[in-house]
């Protein structure tokens, strides 16, 4: 991992829904993509949250009913405070977040600042993958 940054194992591009995804679209998505979550952007494909399995089991949870639950939308059930780095990022202090922060995946931003366009994740099976390719 010594020199390596996170542009040389992050899986390049965004699996995305709206603010306005209804829930059931987002489950489908994840399902057929086999992805753990859906990056949330807005209609000028700037990070507005990110959507998780764990997301999508707590509103389930926590609706009164089946129906209750379909009614919900992305953007009411996203995490807005989504931990990101450029790809510039030295691959170690990623780790680091990821590891200090007992998160999953960190999305890939083209610069600091916030309002950022994601251009990629870096999850720990991209790390766990690249462990045990050294």
């Amino acid at each position: 991992m010594s020199g390596q940054l996170v542009r040389d194992i992050m899986s390049p591009g965004v699996l995305d829904c709206g603010p306005d995804c209804p829930i059931q679209e987002v489950a489908r998505r994840m399902a057929e993509l086999d992805v753990s979550a859906l990056v949330v952007t807005d209609d000028l494909g700037y990070l507005a949250g990110i959507v998780s399995r764990t997301d999508l089991v707590r509103a389930r949870a926590l609706a009164e009913s089946l129906n209750a639950w379909t009614h919900l939308t992305a953007e009411q059930i996203m995490s807005t405070e989504v931990v990101t780095v450029t790809s510039d990022t030295p691959l170690g202090e990623a780790s680091q977040m990821l590891a200090a922060r007992k998160i999953h995946r960190l999305v890939v931003v083209e610069g600091p600042g916030p309002k950022s366009k994601p251009i990629g994740v870096l999850s720990i099976t991209d790390i766990v993958r690249e462990m045990a390719e050294e």
